[in-house]
């Protein structure tokens, strides 16, 4: 009697069981998605936040955005498990326009269904502003001309105006206006024409209405233009090669360096000092013994800073050996 008892109470429990077991399966629903705040706004990038209920499926879920309603991009598609609670994500985008207002909202979706969450809309900040700027061409020939263009990036670097100052050598006057002011271009570029450079010289372009806002310092250097001339008087065992010049404008007293190409490298074979020769130019004349022939320069080394390092012409001189 108890035996029959006892097989009548596991039958009931386990109807009871095979009952219950497909309302629990049943109970999965589509998920829930509320679409949260932003978090790390740059000019340029967000993270996006959201949290999601899967309500007991299997759930992925990404972010929608853009410019206007109809957002255009998404996030890629990422799962968020089979819970029943909600689960706090995160996507960062990237690749953001400055001080635009965008709007986004989180989309899930599991066996059951799809959910779009809340519209929301946010603004990426605004990008600070700053000047970039180059010298084309760098070096120049003493009163050489050249051409210092860039341009003004950030939020409204379009249509601003933007001056040029320059501090010559020996740097010791300080950052004057050079020229007139210009207007930067819808994108922000500007160009600053220079007619003439006469030595080493320092500029700089900033805003002249904020003028805290301003490029690195640019040097434009000038070179002096040196010119040679070589006489190769031969001997029995060595031959002596004998160099002379001008140097335009005059720069009397500073070294000049006769070098010779060796292995792709200029080696130094002889110096001497510029003398005076007229208003104009200073004059040079060394001589040096070789063995051997080879690809000969003459350098100029300003000491001073007046000036850059200036180089002649190379030139080959074959055969020395008498």
């Amino acid at each position: 009697m108890r035996t029959i008892r006892t097989r009548g109470a596991l039958g009931a429990v386990a109807l009871v069981c095979a009952l219950w077991a497909p309302a629990v399966a049943s109970a999965a629903e589509k998920p829930v998605a509320t679409t949260g705040g932003v978090s790390n706004v740059t000019p340029t990038s967000v993270v996006l936040n959201a949290t999601i209920n899967p309500k007991g499926a299997a759930t992925s879920y990404f972010f929608q955005y853009g410019t206007t309603v109809i957002y255009g991009s998404l996030t890629p598609s990422t799962a968020v498990g089979s819970g029943t609670k909600g689960v706090k994500v995160a996507v960062a985008v990237g690749g953001l326009a400055p001080a635009t207002t965008y709007h986004y909202r989180v989309v899930a979706q599991n066996s059951k269904g799809l959910t779009r969450g809340k519209h929301r809309t946010f603004k990426t900040k605004r990008q600070p502003l700053g000047v970039a700027l180059a010298a084309t061409p760098n070096p120049v020939r003493v009163g050489g001309a050249t051409t210092l263009g860039g341009a003004l990036t950030g939020t409204g670097n379009g249509n601003r105006q933007v001056v040029l100052q320059s501090n010559p050598w020996p740097y010791m006057q300080g950052f004057l206006t050079t020229g007139n002011a210009q207007v930067t271009n819808s994108t922000g570029a500007f160009a600053f024409p220079v007619i003439g450079v006469p030595v080493n010289t320092q500029y700089r372009v900033l805003m002249a209405s904020r003028p805290e806002v301003v490029s690195p310092v640019v040097v434009v250097a000038t070179t002096v233009k040196v010119t040679r001339r070589v006489r190769v008087k031969r001997g029995v065992r060595r031959a002596r090669i004998r160099f002379r010049g001008r140097l335009t404008p005059a720069v009397d007293g500073q070294q000049v360096v006769i070098q010779r190409l060796r292995k792709g490298i200029w080696v130094n074979r002889g110096q001497t000092v510029a003398r005076h020769a007229k208003a104009g130019y200073s004059r040079y004349s060394k001589s040096i013994r070789v063995r051997r022939g080879g690809r000969f320069r003459v350098v100029l080394i300003d000491a001073s800073g007046k000036y850059s390092p200036s180089a002649s012409r190379s030139r080959r001189v074959r055969r020395v050996l008498g």
